[in-house]
C-alpha cells in the first residue's frame, strides 16, 4: 500500500512538471520565435508607437471621420471581458423589430431596450446619407457570435466610404483606394469572404489623412 502511494505521487510530480511546466515553456518558446505578433496578442500601434487595438478584436469608431464595426452584444458593447451575441435566431421578433419601452427616470433609456434590425438598418441609411429603401449588407445590422468581430464586408466599407471622404476633405476615390488597400481576401484562397479590417483602414486612413488635432480646453 505504502509502495503504491509513493510510486503514485511521483507520477503525480512527474505529470505536474511536464504538463504544467515543460510543456507550456516549449510551447511558448515556439510561438515567440516563429508567432510572436499573434501569441502577444496581435497588437497594432499607430503613428506614434502606442497600442490602440489588436487585429483580432473589434472596437467602436463612432466619429463619422472613421469606418464603423458591425454591431456588437458584447457587454455593453465590445467588451473584451464578456463577448458573445445575442442568441437571438432569425425570425425572432426581438432581433427584427428591437424592444423600446418608455424612458425611465432622470430620461435614461430602460435596459431591457434593443435595436432590432430595423433600427440598425434605419440609423445606417441616415449616418451614410442612403435612401430609404437603400438595401444594407447584413453585417451592418446583426451582431456577430462574439460581438467583436474585426472585419466589416466590402461593401459595407464601400457604402461608408461617401461619408468618410466628406468629413475628411477626400475624394471618394481616394477612400475607395484604402479600402482595397485593407480589404483581405479569402482565408487559404478559398474559405470564407473577403474582410475588411476597421481599426486598420481607420489607421490607414489616419496616415493618409491626419485630421486637425483637437484645439486644448481652457
Amino acid at each position: 500500500m505504502a509502495k503504491q502511494l509513493v510510486v503514485s505521487i511521483r507520477i503525480t510530480v512527474v505529470l505536474l512538471l511536464l504538463v504544467s511546466g515543460v510543456y507550456p515553456l516549449i510551447v511558448w518558446g515556439i510561438s515567440q520565435a516563429a508567432f510572436r505578433h499573434q501569441a502577444d496578442g496581435s497588437l497594432v500601434t499607430n503613428a506614434s508607437g502606442w497600442v490602440v487595438g489588436s487585429e483580432l478584436l473589434g472596437q467602436n469608431f463612432s466619429r463619422p471621420e472613421y469606418f464603423q464595426p458591425r454591431p456588437s452584444a458584447a457587454g455593453s458593447g465590445y467588451d473584451p471581458t464578456q463577448s458573445g451575441g445575442t442568441n437571438l435566431g432569425p425570425t425572432s421578433d426581438k432581433l427584427i423589430n428591437g424592444v423600446h419601452k418608455p424612458d425611465i427616470a432622470k430620461g435614461k433609456p430602460d435596459p431591457s431596450d434593443f435595436d432590432g434590425v430595423k433600427d440598425l438598418a434605419a440609423a445606417y441609411r441616415k449616418a451614410n446619407a442612403l435612401p430609404a429603401d437603400a438595401k444594407v449588407p447584413v453585417d451592418a445590422v446583426t451582431r456577430s457570435a462574439s460581438g467583436l468581430d474585426p472585419h466589416i464586408s466590402p461593401m459595407n466599407a464601400s457604402l461608408q466610404a461617401a461619408r468618410v471622404a466628406q468629413a475628411r476633405g477626400m475624394s471618394v476615390d481616394d477612400v475607395k483606394a484604402l479600402i482595397a488597400q485593407n480589404t483581405q481576401g479569402r482565408s487559404l484562397g478559398f474559405l470564407g469572404e473577403p474582410a475588411v479590417n476597421v481599426l486598420a483602414l481607420n489607421l490607414a486612413l489616419d496616415k493618409a489623412h491626419p485630421m486637425p488635432a483637437a484645439p486644448a480646453k481652457k
